[in-house]
């Protein structure tokens, strides 16, 4: 976890960076585009699961188990875009934010060479030049330091394998 702690500090710091340079920066609570239109079933570490797994067990016991349910369902959806089963989706907000995955604290604030943004919110600002002074996280150095925590496995069969009871 030492190497997550890590990570999450770097991420954290970039971020605070482009906010602070930034004040009206599309990427803060009620803008929950991105959470709305996943490309894919996250894939996360044991490392970034351990994290995420206090997150839920922190949740009361009807809402763990509202999103348990939206998380196993993940597992046979082939339907896209992909709903993030952590989104409060009345506000907008994450309900397990201080431990979300890797993926959710870089989007919108890191590019991946050859793939750029994601956002088109965002990639509108960028044509436009608004965004021309911003200093992008390397997203591709993220994903080198999650291939060095180990393997990645699917958002619902880490959650299948868990033994928790969330009464």
């Amino acid at each position: 976890m030492k190497n997550l702690t890590q990570l999450h500090a770097d991420i954290d710091t970039r971020v605070k960076t482009i906010r602070d340079n930034q004040p009206d920066w599309l990427c803060r609570q009620g803008c929950d585009g991105c959470c709305r239109r996943l490309a894919a079933v996250p894939k996360i570490t044991a490392d970034e699961w351990h994290c995420l797994q206090q997150g839920l067990m922190a949740l009361p016991p009807e809402q763990f188990r509202k999103i348990g349910g939206e998380i196993a369902a993940l597992a046979g959806q082939t339907a896209r875009p992909v709903i993030c089963p952590m989104l409060d989706k009345a506000n907008g907000a994450c309900l397990v934010y201080a431990h979300r995955p890797i993926a959710c604290r870089t989007y919108g604030f890191y590019v991946q060479r050859d793939q750029g943004l994601y956002c088109k919110d965002i990639e509108a600002r960028v044509s436009d030049g608004a965004l021309s002074e911003v200093v992008w996280g390397n997203h591709d150095g993220i994903d080198h330091r999650l291939l060095a925590l180990g393997e990645s496995r699917d958002l619902p069969d880490w959650f299948a394998d868990w033994q928790w009871d969330a009464d």
